[in-house]
């Protein structure tokens, strides 16, 4: 005897099939220990609750055994590049060694679907950007009240994650080498508005410091022939070296370069952000910023353990060090300034 098509099982319609008790079939199906249960019987509950289709209720059991076990990250509307996955991915077998399985929702702005800390009740909710009054509002409504609002802070005067070495280490290496007057290769994709601007501000700050002109910025997105417009104008305002918002930003303005016929970097020296797999294919290839994203997801592990067991955070900090990687598309300036 199944339950109705559509209604969930529960542990009573188990112990309604088998004409067992709902506290036995409640203790077998719970593993609660001390009881005086024989294995035939044991064996019986598991194999009808498999039959029937049961699955525990989350709720229910967090209720009974004070955690879910479950963390979720929310994720900002960003294209899931290499970067993102990364990060999620170490931070996903951080928490797993922890007991802990990890969650993500991205959430859209014209999204209706219900949040998942309404449907899954998390021990933990972490935000991949600052959640919003009305959202920590909900949350706390769920009961839920240990967040992490906002674990990267952008733009921000300080940072905590270290992401603002990126670009900071973008300005210092074409400097280095000698080139004076820079562009900033931009995205007009609207979803990164945020992350694009806390990148450039970045740029100019430390432009500003090394007494360096603000950087010429310009978009080289799908628009047809975006990127060698913006590689015109950059050398039409004696621009020599390009700081370029990611790699893929950086490929598309060493593409057009090269096909107006300029040398990369003789003419036009460019250097990418996130270190993706494919700058080093790239011909030529493409020097970039490497970020420990893998770190930076042990350290998002890390904070949400802090929050859920007090744990103690480690002492080495985010783990998100930045490094330069100087691959082909960098060099001296042609001028020698």
């Amino acid at each position: 005897m199944g339950a109705k098509a559509g209604k969930r099982v529960t542990a009573a319609d188990v112990a309604r099939s088998l004409g067992l008790s709902r506290a036995t079939v409640g203790f077998v199906l719970n593993g609660t220990t001390g009881q005086r249960i024989s294995e035939a019987t044991r064996d019986r509950v598991l194999a009808e609750a498999a039959r029937l289709g049961y699955r525990p209720h989350t709720a229910a059991q967090t209720l009974r055994r004070g955690s879910s076990k479950l963390v979720l990250l929310v994720l900002p509307d960003w294209p899931v590049e290499f970067s993102i996955g990364k990060c999620v991915e170490e931070a996903s077998h951080a928490l797993e060694e922890a007991g802990y399985s990890l969650i993500t929702q991205t959430r859209h702005p014209a999204g209706t679907a219900r949040p998942l800390w309404e449907l899954l009740d998390p021990e933990v909710v972490i935000g991949f950007g600052p959640f919003t009054p009305e959202e920590l509002t909900a949350m706390r409504g769920c009961g839920i009240t240990k967040v992490i609002p906002r674990p990267v802070k952008s733009p921000s005067p300080s940072d905590p994650l270290g992401l603002h070495d990126g670009p900071r280490l973008q300005v210092e290496h074409l400097r280095t080498l000698g080139h004076t007057r820079l562009g900033f290769a931009a995205t007009a994709d609207p979803r990164l508005a945020g992350l694009v601007e806390s990148r450039l501000h970045v740029c100019r700050k430390t432009a500003e410091s090394l007494e360096l002109p603000p950087p010429v910025v310009r978009s080289v997105d799908d628009a047809p022939d975006a990127a060698g417009w913006a590689v015109r104008d950059w050398l039409g305002a004696n621009v020599t070296g390009v700081v370029a918002y990611n790699d893929e930003s950086a490929a598309r303005v060493v593409r057009a370069a090269v096909r107006a016929g300029h040398e990369v970097p003789a003419d036009l020296a460019v250097i990418g952000h996130d270190d993706n797999p494919y700058a080093a294919l790239f011909v030529p290839s493409i020097s970039s910023i490497r970020i420990d994203y893998a770190g930076l997801g042990r350290h998002l592990a890390a904070l949400a353990l802090h929050e859920a067991t007090g744990r103690s955070l480690p002492a080495d900090g985010a783990g998100a060090a930045a490094a330069v990687v100087a691959r082909e598309s960098t060099g001296s300036s042609p001028t020698g300034q």
